[in-house]
């Protein structure tokens, strides 16, 4: 058996997505629509990248901090909390970006939202003590 190795995986989705207009060609995330997040390490300073579901709220990208509901949230939320200028690549057009972090009825506006054009976020909640933190990302400059 061999070992999973998540940077592989998500340095060839991210060179199928490219290859393929932005949206993966194959596997389980076929045809989904995908966006390469690039932040800045919150402890690190250094680049990061990745892969996130979105959807549209307006002209802002909506994206869940889920982990697929572990306990603790992604690095990428930690990196958006402490440099929240970022970039988006969406169908293959790199955008810069500023994160907020959305509380109360938006959050729960946009989670709902999100579950509704992804079903399989639904489930999250219940794996998981935390609330699930819901981005916006907005187009800078």
């Amino acid at each position: 058996m061999t070992d999973w190795d998540p940077a592989s995986w998500t340095r060839n989705l991210i060179a199928d997505m490219r290859a393929h207009g932005g949206r993966p060609s194959s596997g389980p995330m076929a045809g989904r629509p995908l966006a390469v997040l690039t932040t800045t390490g919150a402890k690190t300073g250094q680049e990061r990248q990745a892969i996130v579901t979105y959807h549209m709220d307006g002209d802002r990208w909506a994206i869940a901090a889920s982990k697929s509901g572990a306990p603790t949230n992604p690095a990428w939320f930690h990196n958006l909390a402490a440099h929240p200028d970022a970039t988006l690549e969406v169908d293959n057009e790199v955008v810069p970006v500023r994160a907020t972090i959305t509380s109360g009825a938006e959050r729960d506006r946009l989670w709902d939202d999100h579950v509704k054009e992804r079903p399989e976020f639904g489930e999250y909640p219940s794996k998981t003590t935390r609330v699930i933190p819901m981005i916006v990302l907005e187009r800078a400059g």
